[in-house]
């Protein structure tokens, strides 16, 4: 099974670094096969045969190689298409895509946390929660956003890591291929 492995908060101002070359090393040294990385904030694409415990498994051999904690969230193949096929704001023809984002959570929200989220209103951001992704808009871009992956992290209670439209789409066709 084709698995994509999402690192959160690595290489960030300086912070928990870790070489994408390097990384590579360690998911193949874990017993992962195809194992392809892209751009540096910690996105790796990789085959297993057990889906068991994956973000667990890396967490670890990551705590034990660097020494210090990484979350890691994973999506399959097919969550990856459902995540692009399910955006809702790519249906808006007035948003423009480069200022879209998804925010991937690492399991599902409370339903009590979703109803609390869904009462912030930061216009003209927006954001929409669909099962375990939250689809953002940032007209002032991510830098500017009240929606910042903290922020929704908080909000939902829920770990999380946030790629931007371009990249989510790049890692599903390598994934694809």
């Amino acid at each position: 099974m084709i698995y994509l492995s999402m690192l959160r908060g690595i290489n960030v101002s300086g912070q928990k670094k870790i070489l994408m070359k390097d990384l590579k090393i360690l998911y193949e040294d874990a017993g992962f096969k195809n194992v392809q990385t892209y751009i540096q904030s910690g996105n790796v694409i990789f085959n297993s045969t057990s889906s068991k415990n994956l973000s667990q498994k890396i967490e670890q051999k990551i705590l034990e190689k660097y020494q210090f904690q990484v979350s890691v969230i994973i999506r399959t193949i097919d969550e990856m298409a459902m995540a692009i096929k399910n955006n809702p704001l790519t249906k808006d023809k007035k948003i423009d895509q480069s200022r879209l984002y998804v925010t991937f959570l690492a399991e599902l929200p409370g339903s009590d946390h979703v109803i609390t989220m869904n009462t912030v209103n930061y216009q003209p951001e927006k954001f929409i929660i669909k099962e375990k992704e939250v689809f953002v808009f940032c007209p002032n871009g991510y830098r500017e956003t009240k929606f910042s992956n903290n922020f929704i992290e908080k909000k939902l209670q829920v770990t999380a890591t946030t790629r931007n439209w371009n990249t989510v789409n790049k890692l599903f066709l390598l994934m694809k291929d």
